[in-house]
C-alpha cells in the first residue's frame, strides 16, 4: 500500500500538501462523518496510516527507506506538556485546521467494534418445471470473504524488537508552535514494541473480493417472485462480526396451459358439444407432466369447475399441495356439410327454449329459433 497513493499526493509533496490532503480526505472519510459505513471506515484508517508516516519527517525517511510504520489497533492517548517559548518550531504556523487534524487522527484510530456482513441479493430464472417439481441451480457471485492469509484481522506477524518510530520509548514529542505535546507512538500503540505490518494479500482490510458458485437448492412449488435464503453467504463481518445472508429472488416462465393462483393451479379444458350434452370421461394434463382422468357429467355447462383434490403446486411452508382447478370450455364443432347442418336445426327444433330469457331476452320466442339461410337479417337494435 503507497501511503503517497492512498493521500493522492508525490512523493516529494511539502508538509503542508500532506496535510491539505489529509484534512481534505478526513472531511469526506472520517466515521462520524459516515456513520455505519464500514468502507469509509477502513478507508479512513488507510489515510490516518498515510498521515501519521508522511507528517513525521523521520518516519517519512524510514519510510522511503523501506521501513514503513504500521497501524496501532489501540487508540494513541496525547497530552498538552506545556509551552515552549524558546525557539520556534517547525510547526510554528500551525493553523486551528491543523489542530482539527490531530483531533480526528485519536478519534479515528479507534477500533471499529464488530459488525455483520451486507446480505447479498440476486435473481435467478426458473423454467415452470423446475420450480413445480424442484431443481439444484449453481448461482456465481462476487462476494467479500475473510482473508485466510492474515484470518480477518488485517495484520502479519513480526518478530520482537523495539519500536522504530519512538525507539522504543512508547511515546513521540510534537511541536505546534510554542506548545509542546507529548502522545503515545501511534505505530506501537505506547507499547514500545513493533507491531504487525498490513496483510500483504488483503492489503490491510482483512478482506477479499472472490468470485463463487454456490449450489441453490429449489425447493419444489416455488412461486415466481419468492425468496430463498442461503445462510452465512453473504459478504463477511467486519472485524469478526457474521456474515451476511445470500437471497435468491425465484423469476419462474409462464406456463402455456396452467395458471397459478396460490398453490393452486388452473387448467381450461376444451369439451365438445356432445361431451358436455351427454357425459364422458376425459383425460386432462396435470402440471408434473402426466395425466388424469375427468368424468364429465351430462349436461355440463361453459365455465364450469372441476377441482381434482393435491394436484396442485407444493407449499413451501408446510409442503401441503394445492388442487388443481379445471374449467370447462364448450367447443363449437366446425359444420361443414348439409348434413351436420340439419341435424342441429333438428336439435333446435326439439329443444327450442329460450336460453336468454334469463337476461331479459324471452319476450320475443320467434328470435329463439335457428334462422335459415338466405333469410333476412334482423336489424333492430344495430347501430
Amino acid at each position: 500500500m503507497d501511503l503517497y497513493v492512498v493521500l493522492g499526493i508525490a512523493h516529494g509533496a511539502s508538509e503542508a500538501d500532506i496535510k491539505r490532503a489529509y484534512r481534505r480526505l478526513a472531511r469526506r472519510f472520517h466515521p462520524d462523518i459516515n456513520p455505519g459505513d464500514r468502507m469509509a471506515a477502513v478507508r479512513f484508517r488507510q489515510i490516518l496510516e498515510a498521515y501519521e508516516t508522511l507528517i513525521d519527517p523521520e518516519r517519512r525517511s524510514r519510510y522511503d527507506a523501506g521501513l514503513a510504520a504500521e497501524q496501532p489497533d489501540s487508540p494513541p492517548t496525547s497530552g498538552f506538556e506545556g509551552f515552549d517559548f524558546s525557539v520556534r518550531g517547525t510547526d510554528y504556523s500551525a493553523t486551528f485546521g491543523d489542530l482539527f487534524a490531530e483531533v480526528l487522527t485519536d478519534r479515528g484510530a479507534r477500533r471499529q467494534p464488530p459488525s455483520r456482513g451486507a446480505d447479498l441479493h440476486q435473481e435467478v430464472r426458473l423454467a415452470f418445471e423446475e420450480a413445480f417439481s424442484g431443481a439444484t441451480r449453481a448461482v456465481t457471485v462476487t462476494r467479500r470473504e475473510t482473508c485466510r492469509n492474515c484470518a480477518g484481522s488485517g495484520r502479519t506477524r513480526v518478530n520482537a524488537g523495539p519500536c522504530l518510530a519512538c525507539q522504543g520509548a512508547g511515546a513521540v514529542r510534537s511541536v505546534r508552535g510554542h506548545m509542546v505535546f507529548t502522545r503515545s507512538c501511534s505505530t506501537c500503540g505506547g507499547t514500545g514494541q513493533q507491531r504487525p505490518r498490513p496483510c500483504e494479500p488483503c492489503g490491510g482490510i482483512g478482506q477479499l473480493t472472490r468470485s463463487e458458485t454456490i449450489p441453490v437448492q429449489i425447493p419444489p412449488g416455488t412461486n415466481d417472485g419468492e425468496r430463498i435464503r442461503v445462510p452465512g453467504k453473504g459478504n463477511a463481518g467486519v472485524n469478526g462480526g457474521p456474515p451476511g445472508d445470500l437471497y435468491i429472488t425465484a423469476r419462474v416462465a409462464p406456463h402455456p396451459l396452467f395458471r397459478r393462483e396460490g398453490d393452486d393451479m388452473h387448467l381450461v379444458l376444451p369439451i365438445a358439444i356432445h361431451e358436455a350434452a351427454l357425459g364422458a370421461r376425459v383425460e386432462v394434463p396435470t402440471p408434473d407432466g402426466g395425466a388424469a382422468r375427468l368424468r364429465v357429467p351430462p349436461g355440463t355447462q361453459s365455465g364450469q369447475r372441476f377441482r381434482l383434490r393435491e394436484r396442485g403446486a407444493a407449499s413451501t411452508r408446510d409442503g401441503r399441495r394445492g388442487d388443481l382447478i379445471i374449467e370447462a370450455r364448450l367447443m363449437l364443432p366446425k359444420v361443414l356439410d348439409e348434413r351436420s347442418k340439419e341435424l342441429l336445426r333438428e336439435f333446435g327444433r326439439i329443444n327450442g327454449e329460450n336460453v336468454r330469457e334469463p337476461v331479459g331476452a324471452g319476450q320475443n320466442a320467434a328470435t329463439s329459433a335457428p334462422r335459415e339461410r338466405g333469410g333476412a337479417p334482423d336489424t333492430e337494435g344495430r347501430r
